[in-house]
């Protein structure tokens, strides 16, 4: 489905033709490194991460707040605020196209049209002294030979397709609920039909309801539109109900990745059978829950070896000298942790 019939293509998208390499892959990093570089410190914010994602599958990115899930997807639509984020190595390639070596009319071309993003917050993400269909309209007349009337036209059917009256198309973000903003906030995503659509936390701030709804809406769109979806999110209920390949992410690396079920149903890094713990059991009723203990450690002076082993009930005085060895377990399944050395090595999951 690409609103408003034929797709009107920009007059930078034939030379972006000419430089985009031919893949099946919809997004491919290898090695991604970000920092942030003040006078005080340096924020080790992402470190050396590798993720691929399908066309038209689902990547979720969970992790704790601060481990550097929004900062990895803000670099691969290269817009890390510099100064002081820089982003020092890594390639970064979005249906073949290298967004690190793009130029600015190129990516200015490359983000809305083939990748867009849904940001967390819709009232600080939503200019709030101009209409919901004067900031749809800015995505669209950006990327497409339209004019300001047809532009019109399209944001009202934008509004009408994420479950909004088109009539509400002057209306300011303030007349809005949270969940309507949120609709919104997708709208302005879907502009230009993107390829690939990152979700950072979307229905964090909205009750429920109101997330069963925008869960929903996104899941039919993606699949209306033959979309690739990366949703960055802490809520491993909603990476149950929406995605296809899961990456757990702690202290800006990535320490398990493979299939839904792969992760879910045979976990092998000790993070995320601390998340899965944390959670209650409706078939397993106990006193207490089971927290990952202490914290997570301070970006700007990450501890030698593994990040996680102040933290890990199987950490050993290695684990606190070196770097951890990566295992995989099959063609995508990996996890970072030294423990699997020992061929005999389990975690304790409870189910």
């Amino acid at each position: 489905m690409i609103f408003g019939g034929k797709k009107k293509v920009n007059r930078n998208e034939s030379s972006l033709d000419s430089i985009r390499e031919k893949t099946d892959l919809a997004v491919d990093v290898e090695n991604l490194v970000v920092k942030y570089k003040t006078s005080e410190a340096t924020v080790e914010a992402v470190n050396s991460i590798s993720l691929k994602v399908k066309k038209k599958r689902t990547l979720g990115l969970v992790g704790e707040t601060g481990a550097g899930k929004t900062t990895a997807m803000l670099a691969l639509m290269n817009m890390v605020p510099n100064p002081p984020g820089v982003i020092t190595d890594g390639i970064v390639k979005i249906n073949g196209l290298d967004m690190l070596h793009l130029t600015s009319a190129q990516l200015q071309t490359v983000r809305g049209s083939e990748i867009a993003m849904i940001f967390q917050d819709p009232m600080t993400s939503l200019n709030p002294v101009l209409t919901v269909g004067e900031q749809i309209e800015e995505s669209i007349l950006l990327h497409q030979k339209v004019t300001k009337a047809e532009a019109v036209k399209e944001a009202q059917k934008l509004l009408a397709t994420v479950g909004i009256d088109p009539k509400r198309v002057s209306e300011y973000p303030h007349q809005f609920s949270g969940g309507m903003r949120q609709r919104v906030g997708i709208a302005i995503a879907l502009a230009c039909n993107p390829s690939v659509l990152i979700a950072d936390e979307p229905t964090s701030a909205l009750d429920v309801t109101i997330q069963a709804q925008i869960l929903q809406m996104m899941r039919n769109l993606k699949d209306e539109n033959d979309m690739s979806m990366i949703l960055i999110t802490h809520d491993l209920g909603v990476v149950a109900e929406m995605c296809d390949d899961v990456a757990v992410m702690y202290a800006g690396h990535i320490v398990e990745y493979g299939t839904l079920e792969e992760v879910f149903n045979n976990t092998k890094h000790p993070y995320t059978e601390g998340l899965f713990d944390s959670l209650p059991n409706i078939h397993k009723r106990v006193e207490k829950l089971h927290p990952i203990q202490g914290l997570m450690p301070d970006p700007s002076n990450l501890p030698k070896g593994c990040t996680f082993a102040e933290r890990c009930p199987y950490a050993t005085d290695k684990c606190r000298e070196q770097e951890p060895e990566t295992f995989e377990f099959s063609e995508i399944h990996r996890a970072a942790c030294s423990a699997y050395r020992n061929s005999d090595f389990r975690i304790r999951r409870n189910k």
